[in-house]
């Protein structure tokens, strides 16, 4: 009888356990109240556009909707063309706070693109329209209000290249678009290079591959497209700067020599000469360090002579040191002054009445820098 009773006990508890183990389902409310309204930028607001200052923005602010439940509610941004339903936005954002706060701030660049997309050119204004998506699981809810924003675009791209290179039979490496001569970014969609430029056509491409974006130059103009840029007359090496934030062709100047410039001759000792590839080479230069009463002094830098002035190369140091025992910054190149004695290197002291062979490298290859052997 003893154990009759066990056994029931044991049944019962296991199905109290059975029981109580039993998952407890609940429907998901996705249910959202709507936002209540659009607060920031005000209806017809009109914005110029500066996508060259990183720090330009806008801030966009809304009224947040609420869950039935309680529940997390995430936002977007979309944008549309000034006719479009939202339906297919051009673009859109996901709010401050990874999609939970009731803001969003877009920078200039973005807002840049959604011009483009919505067919605003560069150089013109056009209206695009915006609103709001909340969502909660997978209940997507548009905001009952939409407004007009005004956007005036400058000129320049919406989407400028991340990297450049020169390409035609007027360059260094002619036609081969493989072997494209890579020129230097400076930041986001400013470019430089020393090249030289024979007669011939060549583009500026965004890839070494014929897949790649192309771009010509109209006068001081960036253009996208198919065309060309033709050159004639002797081949000369050239300097040349690309801003694509503003679409304009920032230098372009003919690099007539390069100059090793000793600073207490307040002269030019020797010149070194361009080979390929941005780089220049000397040969043998002598070298005698100045006396003066305190000693003699052994400070250089370069002087580059361009169809639009003197340019001056030297250290990003105001007063520099010996050069033994330094790391390789020692040598960067850097634009500096004309100043006389500042922004200069040293010569190694064995250098001092013997000869040197220096080599100059402005490639897009690493930082531009300079070597000098003592012969």
């Amino acid at each position: 009888m003893k154990n009759i009773k066990s056994i029931f006990v044991l049944l019962a508890l296991s199905f109290i356990a059975i029981t109580s183990c039993k998952k407890v389902e609940k429907d998901l409310n996705e249910n959202i109240n709507p936002i209540g309204s659009l607060s920031i930028p005000q209806n017809q607001q009109s914005i110029k556009l500066t996508p060259s200052n990183a720090l330009a923005t806008q801030q966009f602010k809304w009224t947040a909707a609420s869950a039935e439940d309680g529940g997390l509610i995430l936002y977007e941004v979309a944008f549309d063309k000034e006719g479009g339903d939202f339906s297919k936005p051009v673009y859109k954002v996901v709010s401050d706070g990874a999609g939970i706060q009731a803001q969003v701030t877009i920078s200039h660049k973005d807002l840049t693109k959604v011009a483009a997309l919505c067919g605003i050119n560069s150089s013109s204004t056009g209206n695009v329209k915006w609103t709001v998506i909340a969502s909660k699981a997978s209940n997507r809810k548009p905001g009952q209000e939409s407004r007009i924003l005004q956007l005036e675009r400058p000129a320049g791209f919406a989407e400028v290249p991340a990297d450049l290179y020169l390409t035609g039979s007027a360059t260094e490496t002619g036609d081969d678009i493989s072997k494209a001569i890579k020129m230097k970014k400076l930041e986001e969609g400013i470019f430089e290079v020393y090249t030289t430029l024979k007669p011939g056509t060549y583009q500026l491409v965004d890839k070494a591959t014929t897949s790649g974006r192309k771009f010509y130059t109209e006068g001081s103009l960036i253009k996208e497209g198919t065309t060309s840029i033709t050159v004639t007359g002797a081949a000369k090496v050239y300097y040349l700067k690309y801003d694509f934030n503003v679409a304009t062709v920032v230098d372009a100047v003919e690099v007539q020599s390069l100059g090793l410039y000793m600073s207490a001759y307040g002269n030019e000792i020797g010149q070194l000469s361009y080979t390929s590839n941005g780089v220049w080479q000397s040969g043998n230069i002598p070298v005698v360090f100045y006396q003066f009463s305190w000693g003699r002094d052994e400070r250089y830098k370069f002087a580059m002579h361009t169809s639009a002035g003197i340019r001056y190369l030297g250290s990003s140091n105001v007063n520099n040191v010996s050069p033994v025992g330094q790391g390789a910054s020692y040598f960067y190149l850097n634009a500096v002054t004309n100043d006389q004695w500042n922004n200069t290197y040293k010569f190694n002291p064995s250098a001092d009445n013997k000869s040197v062979k220096v080599v100059a490298n402005l490639n897009a290859s690493g930082p531009y820098t300079h070597t000098v052997t003592t012969q």
